[in-house]
């Protein structure tokens, strides 16, 4: 004998693991560490310091 099925829980139940599939791909492409973030914020901040010490003022 078959087993009874919920279609409705069956159909959520798929779309919540091909969510889960796109994230995790989201996650592999999009992500980045913690140390990646930071040493990205700390270039940036050391090209800012160095573009606005060689800025001319205007007087």
């Amino acid at each position: 004998m078959a087993e009874i099925v919920n279609l409705r829980r069956a159909r959520k139940d798929k779309a919540r693991r091909e969510r889960e599939v796109a994230a995790d791909a989201n996650r592999r492409q999009f992500g980045r560490t913690r140390t990646e973030k930071t040493a990205d914020q700390d270039a940036k901040r050391r090209a800012e310091r160095t573009i606005e010490g060689k800025r001319l003022d205007r007087d």
